[in-house]
């Protein structure tokens, strides 16, 4: 019973702490207190190295989701609307959700480990001996460039799907790559569009704030990188899936 108790106190004690760290982040980018060099630097390491596993992951998603409308909508005399299928689909779930988790595992993971061997190096430390404020330079860069990231990548995502089931629909179904287009460009409403695209926002501050917490908190040296590390991803992952379910429903609410 007390180590139950011991851990219900530590939960709440480290979620209070990681609400507190975010308004600190909060509070620093509402003052401008922003070093716009660090943050162009931030988004090369998180974007422009994320590009080529985005495109990749993408591509198969769009492909095998076209394989597998093909196959079930064949059926049914009706393999003209796979546009419809992977479209829709990217547009509004797979896209922004697939590209989160990718980028959890790939830059969310980066940001943990770089913070979290500063911090166990006493390079946090030593950045606030030198009257430096270790969040304002060395946190809030990686946060608001996953803020501008995130949402760049998911386009690209989304649009490499698209084209990954053109390829398949045009190949594979035999549909004419411009009756594909104009299916596709048919199928996919503004409010399909926005109504997927908002939620990538939120994901990018869910795994930023994870993320650079998890690094910031890191104890134990070497293998505390590690752990540290994992959980950051693992977490990002749970919160990214169970926040879109949230967003999902409530974006269908007020838009339908």
């Amino acid at each position: 019973m007390k180590a139950l108790i011991d851990w219900g106190t530590g939960y709440v004690a480290r979620s209070g702490s990681a609400v507190c760290f975010l308004g600190e982040i909060i509070g620093h980018i509402a003052r401008g207190r922003i070093r716009w060099p660090e943050v162009l630097k931030q988004m090369y390491e998180q974007g422009i190295q994320s590009v080529m596993i985005i495109v990749l992951t993408s591509l198969a998603s769009g492909a095998v989701l076209a394989l597998q409308g093909y196959t079930a909508m064949v059926r049914f005399g009706a393999k003209e609307y796979i546009a419809h299928l992977v479209g829709l689909s990217l547009v509004r779930e797979l896209g922004p959700v697939f590209t989160a988790l990718i980028f959890s595992g790939k830059a969310g993971a980066r940001i943990t480990a770089e913070l979290g061997t500063m911090s166990v190096n006493d390079q946090v430390l030593a950045t606030r001996t030198l009257g430096v404020d270790p969040v304002e330079f060395l946190v809030v860069p990686r946060m608001v460039a996953c803020f501008l990231v995130l949402p760049i990548l998911t386009i690209i995502g989304e649009i490499v799907g698209i084209a990954g089931g053109y390829f398949i629909a045009t190949l594979e179904a035999g549909i004419p790559g411009t009756f594909y287009i104009n299916q596709t460009i048919k199928a996919i409403q503004y409010v399909d569009f926005w109504g997927g695209f908002a939620k990538v926002f939120f994901f990018a501050v869910i795994i930023g704030w994870i993320c650079c917490y998890q690094g910031y908190s890191t104890k134990g040296g070497s293998l505390g990188v590690g752990r540290f590390t994992t959980k950051a991803v693992a977490f990002s992952y749970i919160f990214v899936i169970l926040s879109n379910a949230v967003l999902t429903k409530v974006i269908l609410t007020l838009w339908g």
